[in-house]
């Protein structure tokens, strides 16, 4: 075996050889950082205190509203930033007590909130009707115009394309 070869061989073993002794030392100290890492506290959702906290953000959203005139209540630029801070509020309090937001002790006393204030907001409902003869005239024949154009003009092209080539 040619020197140079010995040398290319004795590297690679060299180099597997360290690479082992250090993934070996690196999941070793994996394993002593798993060991101090304390888990995570976990709160388990207390519903009485969400429910209480609810209504102290509820407190603050009506005493805000009174502020707003009760015939802007259904126009959300008015209030917008009350009901920010209401949202906001709701969901900070589930989360530092330990509960999902959204969930059904929050959306209920958020249904609650918005049927107090908001029950008389529902829009109209828009009845659709027919358009008129002439605007269903336009919308007809106009694409239907276009094909007829759009076919002729490929035709015509197909057949002038030794000219046009």
């Amino acid at each position: 075996m040619d020197a140079n070869h010995l040398k290319l061989l004795n590297f690679f073993a060299a180099g597997i050889l360290v690479n082992t002794l250090m993934m070996s030392v690196l999941s070793a100290t994996e394993e002593i950082k798993l060991a101090f890492m304390h888990k995570p506290l976990i709160l388990e959702c207390n519903k009485t205190i969400l429910q209480l906290e609810m209504e102290k953000c509820g407190e603050r959203f009506k005493t805000d509203m009174e502020e707003v005139d009760p015939q802007n209540w259904c126009n959300l630029t008015h209030f917008i930033g009350e009901y920010h801070f209401f949202s906001a509020c709701t969901e900070d309090n589930a989360v530092k007590i330990g509960c999902f937001w959204p969930n059904p002790v929050v959306e209920h006393y958020i249904i609650h909130i918005h049927k107090q204030f908001f029950s008389n907001c529902t829009l109209k409902s828009v009845v659709w009707g027919d358009p008129s003869e002439d605007t269903l005239i336009i919308l007809i024949l106009v694409p239907v115009f276009l094909t007829f154009t759009m076919v002729a003009l490929v035709v015509w092209c197909s057949k002038r394309s030794d000219i046009l080539a």
